[in-house]
């Protein structure tokens, strides 16, 4: 593979850089709402295709299987192709699954048109981490970051209350189809202002494909991608089973009233927002201790998970309120894998890396959302209108195996991943003053830790 010389022709992290992080911002927005959009028509989609729960799991089971299983070509063709084309093809693929899936009429219809609608929504998200990868200074980074996931997080607040309103007055072909429109219009902002990067030359690697097995093959070897994969795992499932299908019917199930249900929804979102940037604060300020941070906040979600499953009777409401804000705090903590990539690979790289990372917690996902309602439809093989409080409860515990199996990985290859950084001359210093990118890992050329550069020139991080 080789790579041109590059040469900086815009400021990082200034105006332009703003800008078309905002317009990208956008872009994601629009494709949470797509991906959370059947958190609370799971019921009206149950009786428009006349199907069982486990069938309803399916639309989201393929959605987040074909995501996940996009990650790694959308990290090859990210890395050879940059942000804004595959963006672009992102957003066309989500529009074309939201319009046909608010006229189809069949069930095969309705899982065709969501597995395009996850085609699509796989791209959008690991291209918006290079454009903030390449735009914004190192030290800035972790917050975009954060920022991206909290703002992002709009798209499920408008998919809950907005959504189920639009659902009751417009019904479901003109709703689906209204927002499917907005695809149109921002495909179209998104032609006119972003930019792969702010350089000429290295804007992305030319790969050739007989080379193409051995780069893949050594970026998975590196211990920060299994970590960073691990993180994804064990923190981001919880709240996508809650916010994307199961959570709204759960709640339901414990006696609340479909608005307050939708509220806690809603108040999931708005504590991810709330944790984003503390975390990223975090993360940005005490690198070394990133994945304990993760760990830490892992345990917590298990254990208050615990504690409402066990509750005699329906869980207070109290109780509810803390488990939805407690597991919200995940969100915000599975994007602490992405720093993780910055600190392990090179930017050249980082398009495939953030691809084996991203795969994790959509894994995670897919499985616990599938076996829920297996669990459900072996329970109460009567449909969604036999559901009760015990077949929840079981049905939701099989999240548990999933937090341990990912607590256990995020441990091991912890300690691989420190022991990497040791192999390399100042690099563990590095990481414990505060530096994300490290000499001989995130810049292998260069054996310093990297320095912010002077301005008005602005060059690279």
């Amino acid at each position: 593979m080789g790579t041109e010389l590059r040469r900086q022709v815009h400021n990082i992290g200034r105006r332009r850089a703003w800008t078309i992080w905002v317009v990208g911002l956008a872009v994601y927005t629009l494709a949470v709402f797509h991906r959370t959009s059947l958190s609370v028509a799971g019921i009206i989609a149950a009786e428009r295709f006349d199907i069982t729960a486990a069938q309803l799991s399916t639309f989201t089971v393929l959605q987040l299987a074909v995501y996940a299983a996009m990650q790694i070509p959308v990290g090859v063709l990210l890395d050879r192709y940059g942000s804004k084309r595959l963006m672009l093809v992102g957003l066309t693929l989500m529009t074309v699954g939201q319009f046909w899936f608010a006229f189809a009429g069949t069930f095969e219809a309705g899982v065709a048109a969501r597995v395009m609608l996850g085609c699509g929504d796989a791209m959008v998200f690991t291209s918006l981490l290079r454009l903030i990868a390449l735009w914004f200074h190192v030290k800035q980074a972790p917050m975009i970051t954060q920022l991206t996931g909290m703002i992002g997080q709009l798209g499920a607040v408008a998919a809950a209350t907005p959504l189920a309103a639009a659902l009751a007055r417009f019904g479901w072909s003109w709703s689906y189809g209204l927002a499917a429109g907005a695809g149109v219009v921002l495909g179209v902002v998104l032609i006119l202002v972003v930019r792969d990067s702010p350089y000429t030359g290295e804007v992305v690697e030319r790969i050739k494909m007989r080379a193409l097995a051995s780069t893949m093959a050594e970026v998975w070897g590196n211990p920060g991608t299994r970590l960073g994969l691990w993180v994804h795992f064990s923190s981001q499932f919880g709240p996508t089973v809650f916010t994307m299908l199961w959570g709204y019917p759960f709640l339901v199930a414990q006696g609340l009233e479909p608005t307050l249900a939708s509220g806690l929804l809603i108040l999931m979102t708005v504590t991810a927002m709330v944790a984003g940037p503390l975390v990223g604060m975090l993360t940005s300020r005490v690198p070394y201790h990133r994945s304990t941070l993760v760990l830490a906040l892992v345990t917590a979600i298990a254990a208050i998970w615990a504690v409402v499953l066990l509750w005699p009777g329906p869980a207070p409401l109290w109780l509810l309120v803390v488990m939805v804000m407690v597991t919200a705090v995940g969100g915000p903590g599975s994007m602490v894998s992405f720093d993780l990539a910055r600190t392990f690979h090179p930017s050249e790289r980082y398009g495939r890396a953030t691809g084996m990372i991203n795969i994790g917690g959509f894994t995670a996902s897919l499985l616990t959302i599938g076996l829920i309602g297996l669990v459900l439809d072996h329970l109460a093989p009567g449909g969604p209108a036999t559901y009760t409080l015990g077949d929840f409860r079981i049905a939701m515990a099989v999240q548990f195996p999933f937090w341990a199996l990912g607590a256990l990985q995020l441990v091991r290859y912890r300690r691989k991943g420190l022991a990497l950084i040791d192999q390399h001359p100042g690099a563990t210093q590095a990481l414990r003053s505060g530096q994300a990118v490290l000499p001989g890992l995130s810049h292998p050329a260069d054996p310093r830790p990297p320095q912010r550069p002077p301005r008005p020139e602005d060059p690279a991080d």
